[in-house]
């Protein structure tokens, strides 16, 4: 590597980096980096002359001006003597001036290029007039009177004319233009800033709170004042901050990083490989109406909808007042029973749709914990691929689409006027509040918009192509092969899940304070099973299955019978005795033996030979009570017993009297 030599301006990376200057990376690759993450390639000086250009010589690349450096490395390039004079980067001189001729035409259009239209159409009226001039020169006329001439028809000076074409004095005619462009300098050198001062005006503007610029800079120099720093304007604060700090950097402290996902173009997700029932999406809607529920509550309802991804055809649709596992299960039982079983879904974590009931067993569900002896969720069941939207952002699902459209065509129908609320606090209509639609009535009017919205032409998805949702929907439906739903999976569908234990004896269930019974249940006496049931009708039977899923049987309601209720008595006997019946034949299927063959079978006693006899036997004695005679052991009753001891104690009180006369009252 040849050292850069003396008077030297432009310097490349691998220049820098064999220079070793302080305040710079030592290797060509960070010097890149910096570069770019600078901007070195975009910055232009005063005049508009940008501070990069193409490098001469094999490898290409670009060199930089010496102004871009930082000061302490522009001080040893001085010192080494390798630099005349050290760059001034507020000023960032003129590589016209510093070189000594005119910048190359690339670099010269590459800095026009990033001027605004009006600077560009400038340039243009000045290469107009120029052109006249040299068309009045060659019609015979001389150059002082058709400078003259052309500075009337432009309402400028002829010093000015004189002064474009002194511009343009030895460039081809077809690099004349970023030439003749102007370069405004400003107003000079940028006021200085005071690093503590915008150290602090930086911090104060890119918080959350997103003050204003004017804000901020009151607060500096209200700090600044005190201590004798001077603050510049804050038009210069906002220039450094929109020079130095990237907007990306703005845009994420200020905004969030939710912002900041719209600086990258937004995702386009294509579904020409798709076919009907492939993939569909559920998500909750809540109505901008208020409706009158049967209890007389008033409330807004909420509607679980389900959208084919395919065709953006809304399949099923329920209406309750909260977004329930029951909504869930009733609109995914409308898609079953009309049109199928879907391949997959797309759902989010609500608790709705996360739930154990609907996506239980499921090995990626990020709600509730997972239990192997959960029961398996409807879905999961069914063999539905369950696939997880990202939370909070309604890009991931196409059913925020459809509900964006049915606000417009629904919430505000005609038959809902005066109980329209308003899709925020402050949008309000007048006649807020003024009735409550009944809750039949709301439901009809649903179903008829959301009929509407599915076969209203003119769609410009991907696979409507001006048709509507209903004709893709079915162009597709009609060529795919369709799980159809068996009795099985509908009952699945309309009945809830839940796990209970069994009675430890008879095997009978307690649920919600009923009690079901079937003699199938003695099987798993005291186990847990997971039984499916109506919510709605808890009188009706309820459908046992084992934790791994196998169908036990279904399980009757028994009603509590009256104290004197004989028909109830009568059933009861005939249970038992029915039971009774039953356990005789499985008792004869085992084939058990009787006692007696049982005891024949067994070998006769033989006591054998005698035990040892022991060396000395000591005889038992009795102790008789002081006073008491002794009597012979013999077996009594407790009553023959009592009356004993009474007699004895009136002997001895008799004893103990003749033998003491003088204490004899």
């Amino acid at each position: 590597m040849n050292c850069p030599g003396v008077g030297k301006s432009w310097f490349s990376a691998a220049d820098l980096a064999h220079l070793a200057l302080p305040g710079l990376p030592r290797t060509k690759r960070k010097l890149n980096d910096l570069a770019t993450a600078k901007g070195w390639a975009l910055q232009v000086d005063r005049s508009g002359q940008a501070l990069a250009r193409p490098r001469a010589g094999r490898g290409g690349g670009l060199e930089f001006h010496v102004s871009l450096l930082p000061p302490i490395a522009q001080n040893e390039l001085v010192r080494r003597g390798i630099v005349a004079q050290q760059a001034d980067p507020r000023s960032a001189a003129d590589p016209t001036a510093v070189s000594g001729t005119k910048p190359p035409a690339d670099q010269m259009w590459s800095w026009f290029d990033r001027q605004p239209d009006t600077v560009k159409a400038e340039a243009q009226r000045r290469q107009r007039a120029l052109e006249t001039v040299e068309a009045l020169e060659r019609s015979g006329q001389t150059r002082t009177a058709a400078i003259a001439a052309v500075a009337a028809a432009e309402a400028v000076s002829k010093a000015t004319i004189w002064s474009w074409i002194s511009l343009v004095a030895g460039v081809r005619s077809i690099d004349r233009l970023p030439r003749l462009a102007p370069h405004r300098n400003g107003g000079g050198a940028e006021a200085e800033i005071h690093n503590e001062a915008w150290l602090m005006f930086k911090s104060d503007y890119l918080r959350p709170e997103r003050p204003t610029f004017s804000s901020c800079w009151h607060r500096v120099r209200a700090w600044a004042e005190p201590r004798g720093i001077a603050i510049p304007h804050v038009k210069t604060f906002q220039r450094r901050l929109e020079r130095e700090v990237d907007g990306r950097v703005i845009i994420a402290r200020r905004q969030g990083v939710e912002a900041l996902r719209a600086v990258l173009p937004p995702q386009q997700r294509t579904v020409a490989g798709m076919e009907a029932l492939e993939l569909v999406n559920i998500d909750g809607h809540k109505w901008d109406v208020f409706v009158r529920w049967p209890d007389g509550r008033i409330a807004r309802p909420m509607m679980v909808a389900i959208q084919d991804i395919m065709s953006r055809k809304f399949l099923g649709w329920r209406v309750g007042q909260t977004e329930s596992v029951a909504l869930t299960r009733l609109a995914f039982a409308d898609v079953f029973r009309n049109w199928g079983v879907p391949q997959g879904c797309l759902l989010d974590n609500g608790r709705a749709f996360a739930s154990k009931a609907i996506t239980g067993g499921a090995k990626t569900r990020f709600r509730f914990s997972i239990r192997p002896e959960d029961p398996t969720g409807l879905l999961t069941a069914l063999g539905v691929e369950i696939h997880w939207a990202t939370p909070y952002r309604g890009q991931s699902k196409p059913i925020e689409r459809g509900f964006r459209d049915l606000c417009d065509a629904g919430a505000k129908h005609p038959a809902f006027a005066g109980a329209y609320t308003g899709n925020r606090p402050d949008a309000k209509p007048e006649n807020y509040g003024n009735k409550a639609i009944e809750l039949d009535v709301f439901i009809a009017v649903i179903n008829r918009v959301m009929a509407a919205h599915n076969a209203r032409p003119g769609r410009r998805t991907e696979t409507a192509r001006g048709g509507s949702f209903d004709q893709a929907f079915e162009a597709s439906y009609a060529r795919s092969a369709i799980r159809r739903a068996t009795a099985e999976q509908m009952r699945m569908a309309l009945l809830a899940a839940d796990q209970v234990s069994t009675d430890r004896k008879s095997g009978a269930i307690n649920f919600h304070g009923n009690r079901y019974w079937n003699e199938a249940l003695a099987g798993v006496a005291g186990d847990k099973v997971t039984i499916r049931f109506d919510p709605d009708d808890l009188h009706r039977d309820l459908h046992v299955y084992g934790l791994d899923g196998r169908y036990l049987c279904d399980a009757e309601a028994i009603d509590a019978a009256g104290f004197l209720d004989m028909a109830s008595a009568k059933a009861r006997a005939r249970q038992e005795a029915e039971l009774r019946r039953k356990t005789r034949e499985l008792e004869a299927l085992e084939g058990l033996i009787s006692a007696d063959r049982l005891a024949a079978m067994l070998p006769d006693d033989d006591p054998g030979e005698a035990g040892p006899s022991p060396a000395i036997i000591r005889p038992v004695r009795i102790r008789a009570t002081a006073g008491v005679a002794e009597v012979a052991i013999s077996p009594k009753t407790r009553r023959e017993a009592r009356e004993d001891a009474k007699a004895d104690a009136m002997a001895w009180a008799l004893a103990a009297v003749k033998s003491r006369p003088d204490k004899v009252a």
